[in-house]
């Protein structure tokens, strides 16, 4: 199965095809890595060049929060179908024209106004949350129609922040 991976604005193309005997065939943007995988609740023991990482995901998949040892991110996860669905819709899924806050915390700095236009993947504005800024980036081309929230404001996980047109 292919999957679009983001994490943090960095979008990776994986595939991963389940062999018969049970192992895992892996590549990253079209390159074999050698990896061993092996799945524990709440995630996936990774076994790379030798080294072992244990990562853990929750959330949803349009905001996964990932983590390994002392590293955390923000994942969006899409399959081949459901990045179809979204690419035929006009990209109103998974995002679209809307920023949402990826988990509970506090918006430390807005970095767009309303009427400024920003490219995809810009970023327009970061949410502290597990004491770890996260900056979130437009998924689409637009001009801001409006900002929901002011910095310093808590914000609820999937709070709505900036709105595009």
């Amino acid at each position: 199965m292919r999957y679009l991976v983001t994490i943090d604005g960095v979008p990776r193309e994986i595939d991963v095809q389940i062999t018969p005997a049970g192992t895992a065939s892996v590549s990253v943007d079209g390159a074999p890595i050698e990896a061993d995988v092996v799945q524990v609740p709440g995630g996936v023991s990774l076994k790379i060049d030798g080294r072992v990482y244990d990562v853990l995901s929750g959330g949803k998949a349009t905001a996964r929060q990932v983590s390994a040892g002392k590293l955390r991110a923000i994942a969006s996860v899409e399959n081949e179908r459901s990045r179809a669905r979204r690419e035929r819709r006009g990209g109103a899924e998974a995002g679209g024209k809307e920023v949402h806050s990826p988990m509970p915390g506090r918006v430390v700095k807005i970095l767009v106004a309303v009427g400024d236009e920003v490219e995809a993947q810009q970023p327009v504005i970061v949410v502290e949350a597990m004491k770890m800024e996260n900056e979130l980036r437009a998924t689409l081309a637009g001009k801001v129609k409006s900002i929901a929230v002011s910095e310093g404001q808590a914000v609820e996980g999937d709070a709505l922040l900036v709105t595009l047109e």
